[in-house]
């Protein structure tokens, strides 16, 4: 029964092969719990730097950020690209890169020039082989994002705008909704919008103090700025990050189950072969012993 050997074969590798799909949804999953609850942690710090950033712009309308500034002449836009630094998690990164090429696309036609921060190894590798201009990048980041790593791929083009060398910079990255919903995303990071720093109620009665500066104001809504939009990007890289987790626990569970079925197709194939093997030996048997 060599074809009986052959599916007997390929069941073994199926399920070899379902074993290390459930283990990798297993591992996913509790990773995206750490991912969710670091993604979580991080919201405050980035709200509070935003109140405290916003009070004392309010407070020193005569100043404007170098952040805010709008309506450059560089002819040139920066995208900080966030993605994984390994796959098996479905579409994730293929919905994000073909997002972010409609709107490279776009600004291309507009006249404008990209440089672009690739985060994570698949952003990367995306990016070399459409041959854009790619300023830094960091790669290899690990199950939890370290602020020091991102602080210098980041500053390149932080720098880059306040010199006047772009007009607008994006940041690119998954946004964790829920387990089973993760959307690609493209939000304008520099120049700062009026919207980010908008205080509700609540907050401006709980964010209206008055302030001592050390040395000056401008000094220190400069650095608060630099610390808040290092906080935004950060937060994107811990979204991206839960985003991973869940697209992956949930692309090896259908993996899983994908292979369940096939392990059952399989044997029910072996089954009607081996029946059917068994039944042509009878007819033999049958037909030998009739022409005795």
């Amino acid at each position: 029964m060599a074809v009986g050997k052959e599916i007997r074969g390929k069941i073994k590798s199926v399920e070899n092969t379902k074993k290390i799909t459930k283990a990798m949804e297993m591992v996913a999953a509790s990773k995206m719990r750490k991912a969710q609850e670091r993604m979580r942690a991080a919201r405050p710090y980035a709200d509070k730097i935003r109140n405290i950033t916003a009070n004392l712009a309010q407070a020193n309308p005569e100043y404007k950020s170098p952040y805010q500034r709008s309506g450059g002449t560089a002819k040139a836009v920066g995208f900080i690209v966030v993605t994984t630094d390994k796959g098996l998690c479905g579409g994730l990164n293929t919905n994000l890169l073909r997002a972010l090429t409609h709107k490279m696309k776009d600004v291309q036609s507009a006249g404008h020039a990209i440089q672009a921060v690739a985060i994570g190894n698949k952003g990367f590798g995306f990016l070399n082989r459409i041959g854009a201009d790619v300023v830094s990048h960091v790669v290899h980041l690990g199950d939890a994002p370290q602020l020091d790593k991102l602080i210098g791929p980041v500053k390149v083009m932080l720098d880059a705008f306040v010199d006047g060398k772009l007009d607008a910079v994006h940041v690119c990255y998954t946004k964790f909704i829920n387990t089973m919903k993760q959307e690609p995303l493209i939000e304008q990071l520099l120049p700062l919008q009026a919207s980010r720093l908008a205080q509700s109620e609540a907050e401006k009665s709980q964010y209206g103090w008055d302030y001592i500066y050390e040395p000056d104001a401008p000094t220190v809504i400069d650095e608060l700025m630099t610390r808040y939009i290092e906080a935004l990007v950060y937060q994107s890289v811990a979204e991206n990050m839960a985003s991973e987790q869940s697209a992956r626990m949930v692309a090896m569970k259908s993996a899983t189950d994908n292979a369940g079925n096939l392990i059952a197709e399989l044997k029910l194939i072996y089954n009607k072969t081996r029946q059917a093997a068994i039944t042509k030996e009878l007819s033999e048997i049958v037909g030998g012993a009739a022409a005795v």
